[in-house]
């Protein structure tokens, strides 16, 4: 893994997502999903290295939010949008959770999405605060999920994030996602994340299917090359042949929304 510290001049960026602003303490991703569709920062990194391998760390993102918060307006705020805040490094550097501290110490709302159970380093601090946590679920079986995932956390311990955020009175979601075809989008894989969630508080849940576009369809061809061979033939349509493609969309949807009502949760689907 590739490190370097870097320093920014502004933390605080505005963003089209549900949230005012969006806060990316990490350039590049440690996690290394085959899936990542931020692997189009590499446009604007310099970084000749494959998604996954590097990571920039902006050392004074604290720093300079506290300043930010100062003259913006203030607005919500989501950790992260290209990035997983509390990907491995972040237990080093801290610098997504000192960013939390300054915006839920200033009542600014924070949203926090993730799927590395560092996270929890962050709940005491949202307690009594204007702010919600969420992670992504792609995989309940666990030799899957380190293949498409390989350095996140374990999903039972994403899981376990939820349980504790809520028992401390935060808000929390889900983002079951995204989906890959004939690998998690099965039958027995949406029925066992399904199942898991639903005993959980949760105010929402967002579902997607993978975005084949900025190099993911690439990405998975090879991923399935090498751990899925059987596979390859199913996966040479990915991002390319439209029809097909819209068809499959429309498939997943009519499954999710199914187990959904199963088990009782659809209301809650976004």
């Amino acid at each position: 893994m590739i490190v370097r510290e870097i320093s920014c001049r502004s933390i605080l960026s505005d963003t089209g997502l549900p949230a005012d602003y969006a806060i990316n303490c990490y350039v590049g991703c440690e996690h290394a999903c085959c899936y990542c569709y931020a692997r189009y920062m590499k446009r604007f990194t310099g970084h000749p290295e494959p998604w996954g391998t590097f990571v920039d760390v902006r050392t004074n993102a604290p720093q300079v939010l506290e300043r930010e918060i100062r003259r913006k307006p203030k607005g919500s705020v989501m950790l992260s949008s290209v990035c997983d805040g509390w990907q491995p490094l972040e237990a080093k550097y801290g610098v997504s959770t000192s960013c939390v501290e300054i915006l839920a110490r200033n009542g600014w709302p924070v949203s926090i999405l993730t799927k590395n159970a560092l996270a929890r380093r962050v709940l005491p601090l949202l307690e009594g605060k204007p702010a919600d946590i969420g992670v992504t679920l792609t995989a309940f079986d666990e030799r899957l999920r380190q293949v498409i995932e390989p350095s996140a956390s374990p999903t039972l311990e994403r899981l376990e994030v939820l349980e504790e955020a809520a028992g401390r009175g935060v808000r929390v979601w889900a983002f079951l996602g995204p989906f890959l075809p004939m690998l998690t989008d099965t039958e027995e894989n949406l029925e066992a994340l399904f199942r898991a969630v639903a005993c959980l508080p949760l105010t929402h849940i967002y579902t997607d299917r993978v975005n084949f576009r900025s190099g993911v369809a690439s990405s998975l061809r090879e991923m399935v090359a090498k751990h899925f061979p059987e596979l390859v033939d199913g996966y040479r349509w990915l991002g390319s042949a439209r029809d097909e493609d819209r068809a499959y969309a429309e498939q997943l949807r009519t499954r999710i929304d199914r187990i959904a009502r199963h088990h009782g949760v659809s209301e809650k689907l976004q």
